[in-house]
């Protein structure tokens, strides 16, 4: 997978959660982070890839939010994990 479409189902994933407040509320204490803490590292461009990653990586622990996720987006769940290989922090198996 390109760097390219790995953005842009981050992305739809970021909006897919904060769609939700009950998700959003779930990330955002897994993640220790408030919103707008989220909102300034989105900003960034040295810290967009970590916010990205870290909610890729919040859909791969969550089974129901990611089959929701990928049925929403018309997605195999395997592309959300291919994604998530492109962005810093991932572990290659």
């Amino acid at each position: 997978m390109d760097h390219q479409r790995a953005e842009i189902i981050a992305i739809n994933s970021l909006s897919f959660i904060a769609a939700d407040e009950i998700i959003l509320a779930s990330y955002l204490n897994l993640s220790g982070t408030d919103l707008n803490q989220v909102k300034d590292n989105l900003s960034n461009p040295e810290t967009m890839e970590g916010i990205l990653a870290s909610v890729l990586d919040y859909l791969l622990q969550n089974e129901k939010c990611l089959i929701k996720f990928s049925n929403t987006h018309q997605l195999d769940p395997t592309e959300i994990r291919a994604a998530r290989h492109c962005f810093p922090g991932a572990i290659h198996d």
